[in-house]
């Protein structure tokens, strides 16, 4: 079996902004359905604010959290001291099970560090431009193909309008 892809998968407004105040500024129910099939049987890393900010680890993902508190533990979660630490248990753990990728899910200095390592991005780039204190970084066309967009449905639970993208590395 080839190596584990490297994915990111993340929720950004038109101006690149992905939170605020620990939240995110929308309520999208169809993303997070598109969310949960991109990750469901795939190891995940994120940073302990965002793990923190979803409250419990998610059903049928194993999750690598990165924290530089040694004092920070949470049940059914591995807590690791950095993100190479982190990247590098969760391919291994992609690896075992036989899954062709694992995640990286947030926050905004998670996505920053791993971007260069990424070998795909999908992005749920919503119609609006809300205020916010985390960002996610630039796509740099140089290094990154728009492979598909998809409008998606907007349901009534849905707060904005939103297109699904797919983005591979260049090589």
């Amino acid at each position: 079996m080839s190596r584990p892809l490297l994915d990111i998968v993340v929720a950004m407004a038109e101006n690149g902004v992905i939170g605020r105040d620990g939240d995110m500024p929308w309520h999208l129910s169809t993303d997070l359905k598109y969310f949960k099939k991109l990750t469901l049987g795939r190891p995940m890393v994120m940073g302990r604010k965002t793990y923190e900010s979803i409250g419990r680890p998610l059903p049928g993902r194993e999750t690598f959290v990165v924290s530089r508190d040694p004092a920070f533990k949470s049940d059914g979660i591995a807590v690791l001291g950095d993100l190479d630490a982190a990247l590098d248990a969760a391919a291994a753990s992609a690896e075992a099970k036989g899954a062709p990728s694992f995640v990286v899910a947030g926050g905004g200095a998670i996505y920053a560090a791993a971007i260069g390592r990424a070998d795909r991005l999908f992005v749920t780039r919503i119609a609006v431009s809300p205020e916010g204190d985390t960002h996610f970084p630039s796509i740099d066309p140089e290094l990154w193909t728009l492979t598909a967009a998809e409008p998606m449905v907007r349901g009534e639970r849905d707060s904005a309008d939103a297109i699904f993208e797919t983005w591979a590395r260049r090589r």
